[in-house]
């Protein structure tokens, strides 16, 4: 029997994103489960924002950040420290319509999905790992052309 291996006494980005990604959806979750009662205007918005681009995103970002390269340096809290404090100024921004505090956050969330999308195509893999990375890519890049919409929308319903 195979001895499992001592945890790190250190708290990695990786570790710490995906815990609170998964955290993400279940707030997300919990979000949805209460909109309809308590008939808030912009839950249903705020449940699927935090579910899929919080959480969901986030976990995917994190498991980029896996090698060792990115788990070690300070480069993997950089992304996911950019990445969460962007979604909370888009969701600021977003639900007291104040553009500007949501494009802020837009900017913010542009930079970690870049570096998560390059990392996934500079990863060297044959045969079944180019399907793997695709798949891990296909939702980072639709959040990543989600935002410019997104920014948009929340323009528009600020001026309206």
């Amino acid at each position: 029997m195979t001895a499992l291996p001592a945890p790190s006494p250190r708290l990695s980005p990786v570790v710490f994103g995906n815990a609170l990604g998964v955290a993400l959806i279940v707030i997300g979750g919990l979000v949805a489960a209460v909109t309809g009662p308590l008939q808030l205007e912009r839950g249903s918005w705020l449940a699927a924002y935090l579910v899929l681009v919080g959480g969901v995103a986030q976990c995917l970002i994190s498991r980029v950040l896996e090698p060792a390269a990115w788990a070690a340096g300070r480069g993997g809290w950089a992304t996911i420290a950019a990445w969460n404090v962007g979604n909370l100024l888009v969701i600021v921004g977003a639900l007291t319509r104040v553009p500007l505090i949501a494009d802020l956050g837009g900017l913010m969330i542009v930079a970690p999905l870049v570096v998560a999308l390059r990392t996934v195509f500079a990863t060297p893999s044959a045969g079944s790992g180019r399907v793997a990375r695709a798949l891990m890519a296909l939702p980072l890049f639709v959040v990543l052309i989600g935002v410019p919409v997104g920014l948009a929308l929340t323009h528009l319903r600020a001026a309206g």
